[in-house]
């Protein structure tokens, strides 16, 4: 994309970005036999952008990266640049243990990625010591900037972050563990121009409490099937529109956090099936993941109605 760009070009785009539009976390479309659908997923792709992102993500969590092959990561990020066309930065998920996270690493440079996502490592809990020479293994074998992701068994402390944050090339943190007492004490012990971000699942339930540890960019899985409604929570909460903030959270957002906790999996399948209620071509989610069952999905319909009514769109 013109040129290699430094890692205090990427953290000022991405610090841009953030302050104008939500995170947006794509979703990675597949045929019905599981095969990838590069034309559904660009579709996807452009269909996110038009609706203003202040960054995409693509081939992260939502996207099922666990679930792609190689060749299927480099087409889902070469999509997600093309598309993009420098008009934002893309942020290429990858992950595993730093050799393979170095693999995809490359395919996310050839591709034209403007940073990394770093996805908690499979399977096993690591030592401080571990996780921030996780972060350094990766970093010495790309030079894209890194943001480091702390979910599930990986949760940095403030040695660990100082530590971090001292490779040249790691930019930032999302965090998905919700536990502002450790968040705030984490942003106190990084350098000024770092970056932090809310990663929770469905992350505006928690924006308002992310916002007063300084933390007030979030990722938004619902920007992936509706972004009138993610569109609409972002600026009423940054305009301090507490009215229609309440509103959206008690109408849909907790409805629909109700929903996605009924069955394991429902974070991303859930967010799938409502793209497939708006007829975007996603098709199904892969396994180990399942689609919602018909309760569900029904369920999802109405509340999927009901919250694009709440912003004057529909299905």
């Amino acid at each position: 994309m013109g040129g290699d760009p430094t890692p205090q070009d990427v953290t000022r785009r991405l610090r841009e970005g953030m302050a104008r539009g939500v995170l947006s976390f794509p979703l990675t479309a597949f045929h019905d036999d599981g095969s990838l659908d590069p034309d559904g997923q660009r579709a996807h792709v452009a269909a996110r952008l038009a609706a203003g992102p202040g960054a995409l993500f693509p081939a992260c969590g939502t996207g099922e990266f666990f679930s792609l092959d190689e060749e299927e990561y480099r087409q889902v990020v070469t999509i997600a640049v093309e598309e993009a066309a420098g008009r934002l930065p893309v942020v290429a998920g990858t992950g595993y243990g730093w050799a393979q996270a170095a693999r995809f690493a490359r395919i996310a440079e050839e591709a034209g990625a403007d940073a990394l996502l770093v996805l908690p490592h499979y399977l096993v809990d690591a030592p401080q010591e571990g996780l921030a020479a996780q972060l350094e293994q990766l970093a010495a074998r790309t030079r894209l900037p890194i943001v480091a992701y702390q979910r599930g068994q990986v949760a940095y402390d403030a040695t660990s972050l100082r530590r971090i944050a001292r490779i040249p090339n790691v930019i930032g943190l999302k965090d998905g563990h919700s536990d502002l007492d450790r968040l705030q004490r984490l942003t106190f012990a990084a350098p000024e121009d770092f970056l932090f971000f809310n990663g929770a699942a469905t992350a505006e339930i928690q924006a308002r409490a992310y916002a007063t540890v300084g933390v007030p960019a979030y990722s938004s899985a619902v920007h992936a099937f509706a972004p009138e409604i993610a569109g609409a929570f972002f600026g009423a909460l940054r305009s301090g529109d507490h009215g229609t903030t309440e509103k959206l959270l008690r109408d849909f957002y907790v409805p629909f956090v109700e929903l996605r906790d009924r069955a394991a999996g429902y974070a991303v399948s859930l967010v799938k099936a409502a793209a497939r209620l708006r007829g975007e071509r996603v098709g199904p989610v892969r396994a180990p993941l399942a689609d919602p069952s018909p309760a569900d999905l029904a369920d999802l319909s109405a509340l999927l109605t009901a919250g694009l009514d709440l912003v004057g769109a529909s299905l």
